[in-house]
């Protein structure tokens, strides 16, 4: 009998999440890649809006999971960031795509599609066109493209492989966030993160956190090191993706700031909240705690 602790970890139903954290997982009736003498973890794939609404709440709250950065600050008393597991932009990221070319200034008053109040992705639009200057409604992720392309928006902010594959319903970009984000800053775009919740530490033992972080960075290590295999896995996850367009958005998003942010990553994940805070949109977390890596 498999008297461990189940810790559960919330991912969003996308390649680059189930590229990371499926060697924690036992699968097919096979242990996992990267076992835990003293935990099972179990998978809880979502949205990330869900999951970023779920960490709100407060309510039957996950052990590990993923959020956007933007949320961050909204939920620091509950969950610790981890060094690993982290989705960063460096000069790309979530696009503001429309049926025909504009300009970012003509957006201002548009009806626009996001992906969830509580996005990076929503957060960066907000400070591109100025908060509360245009009409946002918030729409599955995976509707959004299409859901532009019929004239329900004006315009529409796409994640996850929505990036790659907007122009596919005749869309055109007009602002790439991850860019402007750059321009303005000269840093990358911290998108996801990944947490762990507070409590574990007095659930199961003083350094619990640090240990479960240990835990994901080896999951992070193991996929990139075994990335054929790691694909395999994630297409399942990839819907309506080929192999290689999976594999390029992998690329995108699993990599060395995933592994740790690292000092840039950190400052870039501090300026995201300082400067949403400074227009209103967040409230202010003074110094983001981050569990793991290189300190």
């Amino acid at each position: 009998m498999d008297t461990r602790a189940v810790l559960r970890i919330g991912h969003s139903p996308d390649p680059d999440d189930a590229f990371m954290w499926w060697p924690l997982l036992e699968l097919n009736g096979q242990p996992p890649r990267v076992a835990s003498s003293r935990f099972r973890i179990v998978a809880v794939p979502a949205d990330i809006e869900d999951l970023n609404q779920r960490a709100m709440r407060g309510e039957d709250l996950l052990e590990i999971s993923a959020f956007s950065c933007a949320t961050y600050s909204r939920i620091a008393a509950r969950y610790a960031l981890t060094a690993c597991g982290s989705s960063v932009g460096n000069g790309y990221g979530p696009k503001v795509v429309a049926r025909e070319p504009r300009t970012v200034a003509s957006l201002r008053g548009a009806h626009i599609a996001i992906p969830g109040q509580g996005t990076t992705a929503f957060v960066v639009t907000s400070l591109l066109l100025g908060p509360g200057a245009f009409r946002a409604t918030v729409v599955p992720f995976k509707e959004i493209p299409a859901r532009v392309a019929a004239g329900e928006f004006d315009a529409g902010v796409v994640i996850h492989e929505g990036q790659l594959t907007f122009a596919d319903e005749g869309l055109v970009l007009v602002e790439d966030l991850g860019r402007w984000w750059h321009s303005q800053f000269g840093l990358p775009l911290p998108l996801g993160a990944n947490g762990v919740l507070r409590a574990l530490d007095d659930r199961h033992g003083a350094g619990t956190m640090a240990e479960v972080a240990e835990l994901l960075e080896q999951s992070v290590r193991y996929a990139l090191s075994h990335r054929e295999e790691s694909i395999r896995y994630a297409l399942t996850f990839a819907e309506g993706m080929t192999e290689a367009l999976a594999d390029e958005f992998i690329g995108m998003y699993v990599n060395s700031w995933t592994l740790d942010y690292g000092p840039t990553g950190r400052l870039a994940v501090r300026t995201l909240l300082d400067r949403a805070a400074d227009a209103g949109l967040l409230p202010r977390v003074e110094a983001p705690e981050f569990v793991g890596g290189a300190q």
